[in-house]
């Protein structure tokens, strides 16, 4: 073992030790504007400062910075921790991710890389195996990976055609209660948007989501009557008290402009719940004054976005000729952000054929879309993007921010800058839930060859 998870390893040790007492300090660790706060945050408070964080009965009790430290903060009688300059951030918020599909991939050697053939060998595999029991297995290894890695709120999407939605919609709601507590689970259905021309189908669809607690969502894309199918599915939203997530412009085609019908949709309807669409990659493709006023639409709405980077760069320009792909897939953040839309960046899919690889691991994800979507130089508050945003699209307070009075949801990591913190796995991570670290080790995937067909070969 090396000296720094040594280090990490000790650090932990204290913190559990301390929380056992149920009130203890954590000095000098490294916060930031972005994380304390869970409104807008200018860009001169987004520096890192020291501070000291106060846990008791695991939620925080106080925080200080380190240049008005108080008499307390050395109290021998308080456990008092040294972070030494440590990078604190909340757990983690996901906000889009397909926990059904995860793990799958070695069911599907036929997968190609590419958008359609993932469609189609999915298909292929939900039909043939997706029972109670497999989909119920698989969703919770990837909990179990997400809880490890310190995300404390996942949306799922669920696959909700007929016979399916019987059976994975029972799975989630029974997964929710085991995890309660540990994770929050939110679930949106998952359909072609062409299906809503069937109203009976679109009903039950509604009706199960409402009594599950659920989100109303659709993939979207530019089929003749999109705008109509839209309005029911607003209208079907406003009916029931549900909120809307859709899937739009997956794709490189310019002419693909969903995202711009469903905000004029909602602005259409004066729909009264939230709007969150994901994907959105064909803006990347259009001339500057077609985007502008997409944007300036999704902004009035208002509509907010989360980015799958990981996805989209896997699946986006996929060759199979020898060649490399030319554009990165990824929808435009930086525009959004500068009008106030809401953007987040999220996990979406795990070890299938629309991503062969992942592990419900946000950093990576944070990571990842930090480096392709230049969210750097400076890096500014996009932490948000993977904690309060999310938080604030999933109608979560407890989840985002670190705060007085919130629980003690929190991930210190080794690293002291943003730099450190995404040029390693930071796998030594201390996870701290409700005050208490977490000790739960990732599952294996030897657990998944049980399954029909996730045996290694």
């Amino acid at each position: 073992m090396t000296a720094s998870a040594l280090d990490q390893f000790a650090l932990r040790a204290q913190i559990a030790r301390a929380a056992d007492f149920g009130r203890y300090v954590l000095r000098n660790v490294r916060l930031s504007g972005p994380v304390r706060r869970t409104g807008s945050v200018g860009v001169a408070n987004t520096a890192f400062f020291l501070a000291d964080v106060f846990v008791e009965n695991g939620r925080i009790l106080a925080i200080t910075s380190v240049c008005s430290r108080s008499t307390e903060a050395s109290n021998p009688n308080l456990h008092s921790i040294d972070s030494r300059g440590r990078v604190m951030v909340p757990t983690f918020v996901d906000c889009h991710t397909h926990l059904d599909k995860s793990q799958i991939l070695p069911r599907t050697p036929a997968a190609d890389g590419t958008f359609d053939g993932a469609l189609l060998v999915t298909r292929f595999d939900r039909t043939a195996n997706w029972s109670s029991i497999d989909v119920s297995r698989r969703m919770d290894f990837s909990l179990r990976s997400a809880f490890h890695y310190g995300t404390s709120a996942i949306r799922t999407h669920i696959d909700s055609q007929i016979p399916q939605a019987g059976i994975s919609w029972p799975a989630f709601i029974e997964l929710r209660q085991h995890w309660r507590g540990k994770i929050d689970l939110q679930a949106s259905c998952l359909f072609p948007i062409d299906m809503v021309r069937d109203d009976v189908f679109l009903s039950q669809n509604a009706k199960r989501v409402a009594d599950a607690g659920g989100v109303l969502g659709a993939i979207a894309y530019p089929v003749p009557d999109i705008d109509c199918l839209l309005d029911k599915m607003f209208r079907t939203a406003s009916y029931h008290g549900l909120n809307l997530d859709f899937h739009a412009d997956e794709t490189a085609d310019p002419a693909a402009d969903v995202l711009r019908r469903i905000a004029e949709t909602s602005l259409r309807s004066s729909f009264p719940g939230k709007v969150l669409v994901g994907h959105c990659c064909s803006l990347a493709m259009q001339a500057n004054s077609v985007v502008d006023a997409t944007l300036d639409k999704v902004a009035t709405a208002p509509v907010a976005v989360v980015s799958l980077p990981t996805c989209n760069l896997y699946l986006q320009d996929r060759r199979h000729n020898g060649t490399t792909p030319r554009w990165r897939g990824v929808t435009l953040l930086h525009e959004m952000k500068r009008r106030g839309i809401l953007v987040a960046r999220a996990s979406d899919n795990t070890r299938d054929p629309f991503n062969s690889y992942g592990d419900l691991d946000m950093l990576d994800t944070f990571r990842l879309g930090t480096r392709a979507l230049h969210l750097d130089h400076p890096h500014g508050d996009w932490i948000r993007a993977v904690s309060a945003t999310p938080a604030e699209i999933m109608g979560l307070d407890s989840h985002g921010v670190i705060a007085k009075g919130q629980p003690a949801n929190l991930i210190l990591f080794e690293g002291r800058s943003w730099s450190e913190v995404l040029s390693r796995a930071e796998s030594n991570r201390i996870v701290i839930r409700n005050g208490v670290p977490i000790s739960a080790s990732l599952p294996a995937y030897p657990e998944l060859d049980t399954l029909e067909g996730l045996a290694l070969r």
